[in-house]
């Protein structure tokens, strides 16, 4: 697991964001078992509380689960998973309207230049 950590957010948003982005992207499936927690903050080199708050925030959001003493899984419930790539993608777009917005581009140029750059995005493989 690779996450690298920036000093603007708390390590355990970071953490959590990084499940995010593996749930949206398909790398982490619905029921597929997580590092315990111990195991998360040696592979990550964090605090293990920080862990420990990441899996609890996690739980709280619904984006994994625990069974008594069996090791935490993703979630397989359809609603979160589609929830967490729509957050994602919103996040993503409010930051790209705030930046296009700045500079007052007007929408249909913006539309135009999105669809070109991710059509040959596609094209190219980087999407």
């Amino acid at each position: 697991m690779n996450v690298k950590f920036n000093n603007r957010d708390p390590v355990y948003v970071q953490v959590i964001r990084h499940f995010k982005e593996q749930i949206a992207k398909g790398v982490l499936e619905p029921g597929q078992e997580i590092p315990s927690r111990r195991e998360l903050a040696n592979q990550l080199k964090i605090n293990p509380n920080t862990a420990q708050r990441a899996y609890k925030e996690m739980e709280e959001q619904g984006l994994i689960y625990t069974e008594g003493n069996l090791p935490s899984k993703i979630t397989k419930d359809e609603l979160v998973l589609k929830g967490v790539r729509k957050e994602l993608i919103m996040e993503a777009v409010e930051t790209f309207i705030y930046s296009v917005q700045s500079i007052q581009v007007p929408l249909e140029e913006v539309l135009d230049l999105v669809t070109e750059k991710y059509q040959k995005s596609q094209e190219e493989g980087n999407v």
